[in-house]
Protein backbone atom coordinates (compact mmCIF):
# COMPACT_ATOMS: atom_id res chain seq x y z
CA UNK A 1 0.00 0.00 0.00
CA UNK A 2 1.39 3.49 -0.78
CA UNK A 3 0.58 6.25 1.37
CA UNK A 4 3.94 8.61 0.65
CA UNK A 5 2.17 11.89 0.39
CA UNK A 6 -1.09 11.18 1.54
CA UNK A 7 -2.32 11.61 5.61
CA UNK A 8 -5.76 12.77 5.55
CA UNK A 9 -8.38 13.24 2.89
CA UNK A 10 -7.29 16.59 2.43
CA UNK A 11 -3.94 16.21 1.44
CA UNK A 12 -5.74 13.39 -1.15
CA UNK A 13 -7.41 16.31 -2.22
CA UNK A 14 -4.68 19.21 -2.75
CA UNK A 15 -2.60 15.63 -4.66
CA UNK A 16 -6.11 15.82 -7.31
CA UNK A 17 -4.17 16.95 -10.08
CA UNK A 18 -1.30 13.61 -10.06
CA UNK A 19 -3.83 11.47 -8.89
CA UNK A 20 -7.52 9.73 -9.33
CA UNK A 21 -10.19 7.45 -7.26
CA UNK A 22 -12.04 4.92 -9.09
CA UNK A 23 -15.63 3.86 -8.23
CA UNK A 24 -16.71 0.36 -8.89
CA UNK A 25 -20.31 0.09 -8.62
CA UNK A 26 -23.26 -0.84 -10.96
CA UNK A 27 -25.81 0.41 -9.02
CA UNK A 28 -25.87 4.16 -10.88
CA UNK A 29 -27.76 6.15 -7.92
CA UNK A 30 -25.80 5.06 -5.30
CA UNK A 31 -22.30 4.88 -7.55
CA UNK A 32 -23.56 9.02 -8.33
CA UNK A 33 -23.91 9.47 -4.66
CA UNK A 34 -20.85 8.10 -3.93
CA UNK A 35 -19.11 9.95 -6.27
CA UNK A 36 -20.69 12.60 -5.05
CA UNK A 37 -19.54 12.12 -1.45
CA UNK A 38 -15.97 12.20 -2.24
CA UNK A 39 -16.04 15.25 -3.79
CA UNK A 40 -17.56 16.75 -0.60
CA UNK A 41 -15.07 14.56 1.36
CA UNK A 42 -11.87 15.51 -0.71
CA UNK A 43 -12.71 18.83 -3.10
CA UNK A 44 -11.87 18.68 -6.39
CA UNK A 45 -10.53 14.95 -6.54
CA UNK A 46 -10.49 13.55 -10.00
CA UNK A 47 -13.32 10.89 -9.76
CA UNK A 48 -13.83 7.68 -12.49
CA UNK A 49 -16.46 5.10 -12.19
CA UNK A 50 -16.62 1.72 -13.92
CA UNK A 51 -19.62 -0.88 -13.64
CA UNK A 52 -18.26 -3.83 -13.86
CA UNK A 53 -14.70 -5.26 -13.38
CA UNK A 54 -14.03 -5.60 -17.03
CA UNK A 55 -14.51 -1.85 -17.28
CA UNK A 56 -12.59 -1.77 -14.07
CA UNK A 57 -9.63 -3.47 -15.27
CA UNK A 58 -9.77 -1.38 -18.10
CA UNK A 59 -9.43 1.68 -16.46
CA UNK A 60 -6.50 0.49 -14.25
CA UNK A 61 -4.81 -0.74 -17.28
CA UNK A 62 -4.36 2.72 -19.41
CA UNK A 63 -4.27 4.99 -16.48
CA UNK A 64 -2.00 5.75 -13.40
CA UNK A 65 -2.16 3.97 -10.47
CA UNK A 66 -4.75 5.11 -8.70
CA UNK A 67 -5.12 6.84 -4.88
CA UNK A 68 -7.85 4.70 -3.97
CA UNK A 69 -10.53 2.18 -5.51
CA UNK A 70 -13.77 1.76 -3.78
CA UNK A 71 -15.33 -1.06 -4.60
CA UNK A 72 -19.20 -2.40 -4.40
CA UNK A 73 -18.74 -6.37 -3.75
CA UNK A 74 -21.39 -7.29 -6.25
CA UNK A 75 -21.06 -6.48 -9.65
CA UNK A 76 -22.64 -7.90 -13.29
CA UNK A 77 -19.00 -9.86 -13.57
CA UNK A 78 -18.06 -11.05 -10.03
CA UNK A 79 -18.94 -11.17 -7.05
CA UNK A 80 -17.57 -11.13 -3.19
CA UNK A 81 -14.16 -11.94 -1.99
CA UNK A 82 -13.37 -12.99 -6.07
CA UNK A 83 -14.04 -9.19 -6.89
CA UNK A 84 -11.88 -7.96 -4.10
CA UNK A 85 -9.00 -10.47 -5.41
CA UNK A 86 -9.03 -9.25 -8.96
CA UNK A 87 -9.08 -5.98 -8.39
CA UNK A 88 -6.19 -5.89 -5.71
CA UNK A 89 -4.07 -7.89 -8.39
CA UNK A 90 -5.45 -4.79 -11.55
CA UNK A 91 -4.19 -2.41 -8.82
CA UNK A 92 -1.01 -2.68 -8.19
CA UNK A 93 -0.26 -0.94 -4.51
CA UNK A 94 -3.60 1.15 -4.64
CA UNK A 95 -5.73 0.44 -1.81
CA UNK A 96 -8.82 -1.17 -2.05
CA UNK A 97 -11.70 -0.02 0.22
CA UNK A 98 -15.05 -1.81 -0.30
CA UNK A 99 -18.54 -0.55 0.43
CA UNK A 100 -20.86 -2.63 0.77
CA UNK A 101 -24.04 -3.83 2.58
CA UNK A 102 -22.99 -7.07 3.02
CA UNK A 103 -20.99 -6.47 6.17
CA UNK A 104 -21.49 -9.49 8.28
CA UNK A 105 -18.85 -9.81 10.11
CA UNK A 106 -17.91 -12.92 8.00
CA UNK A 107 -17.88 -11.03 5.03
CA UNK A 108 -16.11 -8.32 6.18
CA UNK A 109 -13.56 -10.86 8.03
CA UNK A 110 -13.14 -12.43 3.94
CA UNK A 111 -12.85 -9.47 2.37
CA UNK A 112 -9.91 -8.24 4.35
CA UNK A 113 -8.26 -11.45 4.33
CA UNK A 114 -8.55 -10.82 0.38
CA UNK A 115 -6.17 -7.89 0.92
CA UNK A 116 -8.92 -5.03 1.02
CA UNK A 117 -7.68 -2.02 2.88
CA UNK A 118 -11.20 -1.18 4.75
CA UNK A 119 -14.48 -1.66 4.88
CA UNK A 120 -17.41 0.87 4.94
CA UNK A 121 -20.92 -0.27 5.22
CA UNK A 122 -23.32 1.34 2.51
CA UNK A 123 -25.33 2.72 5.18
CA UNK A 124 -22.65 4.55 7.10
CA UNK A 125 -22.72 8.69 7.19
CA UNK A 126 -20.16 10.67 5.19
CA UNK A 127 -18.26 11.15 8.25
CA UNK A 128 -17.00 6.92 8.41
CA UNK A 129 -16.22 7.53 4.79
CA UNK A 130 -13.91 9.92 5.51
CA UNK A 131 -13.01 8.23 8.84
CA UNK A 132 -11.75 5.30 6.53
CA UNK A 133 -10.36 6.68 3.89
CA UNK A 134 -7.97 9.12 6.63
CA UNK A 135 -7.00 5.69 8.15
CA UNK A 136 -5.71 4.31 5.17
CA UNK A 137 -3.76 7.19 4.08
CA UNK A 138 -2.39 6.89 6.96
CA UNK A 139 -1.29 3.42 6.68
CA UNK A 140 -4.05 1.49 8.93
CA UNK A 141 -7.13 -1.23 8.10
CA UNK A 142 -10.25 0.45 8.24
CA UNK A 143 -12.99 -1.86 9.51
CA UNK A 144 -16.15 -1.07 11.39
CA UNK A 145 -16.80 -0.16 14.65
CA UNK A 146 -19.56 -3.30 15.29
CA UNK A 147 -16.49 -5.81 13.58
CA UNK A 148 -15.52 -8.32 15.67
CA UNK A 149 -13.52 -11.42 13.51
CA UNK A 150 -14.91 -14.67 13.83
CA UNK A 151 -12.98 -17.19 15.88
CA UNK A 152 -11.58 -19.97 13.95
CA UNK A 153 -12.71 -18.49 10.53
CA UNK A 154 -11.72 -20.69 7.71
CA UNK A 155 -13.43 -18.76 5.43
CA UNK A 156 -10.87 -16.03 6.06
CA UNK A 157 -7.79 -18.55 6.06
CA UNK A 158 -9.00 -20.08 2.81
CA UNK A 159 -9.52 -16.39 1.33
CA UNK A 160 -5.70 -15.27 2.12
CA UNK A 161 -4.41 -18.33 0.35
CA UNK A 162 -6.56 -17.84 -2.63
CA UNK A 163 -5.07 -14.47 -2.95
CA UNK A 164 -1.75 -15.30 -2.87
CA UNK A 165 -1.99 -16.73 -6.25
CA UNK A 166 -1.41 -15.73 -9.48
CA UNK A 167 -3.90 -14.55 -11.86
CA UNK A 168 -2.33 -17.93 -14.00
CA UNK A 169 -2.66 -19.74 -11.46
CA UNK A 170 -6.08 -18.25 -9.87
CA UNK A 171 -7.37 -19.52 -14.06
CA UNK A 172 -6.16 -22.19 -13.49
CA UNK A 173 -7.49 -23.69 -10.24
CA UNK A 174 -11.03 -22.21 -11.92
CA UNK A 175 -10.53 -24.83 -14.44
CA UNK A 176 -9.75 -27.22 -11.89
CA UNK A 177 -13.19 -26.67 -10.27
CA UNK A 178 -14.98 -27.12 -13.70
CA UNK A 179 -12.79 -30.27 -13.68
CA UNK A 180 -10.83 -30.32 -16.13
CA UNK A 181 -7.91 -32.48 -16.87
CA UNK A 182 -4.15 -31.00 -17.32
CA UNK A 183 -4.34 -31.74 -21.13
CA UNK A 184 -7.64 -29.70 -21.68
CA UNK A 185 -6.68 -27.23 -19.46
CA UNK A 186 -3.16 -26.61 -21.13
CA UNK A 187 -5.72 -26.46 -24.63
CA UNK A 188 -7.84 -24.22 -23.26
CA UNK A 189 -4.69 -21.59 -21.90
CA UNK A 190 -3.03 -22.61 -25.03
CA UNK A 191 0.45 -23.24 -23.00
CA UNK A 192 2.16 -26.82 -22.53
CA UNK A 193 1.00 -29.60 -20.28
CA UNK A 194 3.94 -29.54 -18.74
CA UNK A 195 3.34 -25.51 -17.84
CA UNK A 196 0.12 -26.24 -16.50
CA UNK A 197 1.64 -29.39 -14.10
CA UNK A 198 4.41 -26.95 -12.51
CA UNK A 199 1.38 -24.75 -12.32
CA UNK A 200 -1.15 -27.04 -10.27
CA UNK A 201 1.98 -27.67 -8.19
CA UNK A 202 2.56 -24.40 -6.77
CA UNK A 203 -1.42 -23.94 -6.42
CA UNK A 204 -1.08 -26.56 -4.05
CA UNK A 205 2.03 -25.26 -2.22
CA UNK A 206 0.76 -22.21 -1.98
CA UNK A 207 -3.13 -23.27 -0.53
CA UNK A 208 -1.50 -26.42 1.63
CA UNK A 209 -2.91 -29.18 0.29
CA UNK A 210 -1.64 -32.02 -1.65
CA UNK A 211 -4.31 -32.92 -4.05
CA UNK A 212 -6.75 -31.54 -6.44
CA UNK A 213 -9.59 -32.14 -4.91
CA UNK A 214 -8.47 -30.96 -1.64
CA UNK A 215 -7.35 -27.75 -3.61
CA UNK A 216 -11.12 -27.56 -4.94
CA UNK A 217 -12.70 -27.78 -1.62
CA UNK A 218 -10.49 -24.77 -0.14
CA UNK A 219 -11.64 -22.62 -3.65
CA UNK A 220 -15.41 -23.74 -2.46
CA UNK A 221 -15.04 -22.84 0.65
CA UNK A 222 -13.45 -19.40 0.44
CA UNK A 223 -16.17 -18.30 -2.44
CA UNK A 224 -19.43 -20.06 -0.49
CA UNK A 225 -20.25 -16.64 0.86
CA UNK A 226 -19.49 -14.53 -2.68
CA UNK A 227 -23.21 -15.68 -4.17
CA UNK A 228 -25.13 -13.87 -0.87
CA UNK A 229 -27.29 -11.18 -2.05
CA UNK A 230 -26.82 -7.77 -2.28
CA UNK A 231 -29.37 -6.10 -0.35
Amino acid sequence: MTTDILKTSRDWAQAAETGWILVVDDHPLFCDALELTLRSVMPGVNVKTADTLERARALLADEPQPRLVALDLNLPDVAGVDGVIEIARAAGAAPVLVVSSMDDARMVSSVLAAGAAGFVPKHSPRAKLEEAINAIADGQTYQPESFSAPEEDAVSDAVTRLSDLTAQQSRILQLICEGKLNKQIAFDLSIAETTVKAHVTAIMRKLGVHSRTQAVLVSQRARFNSILPES
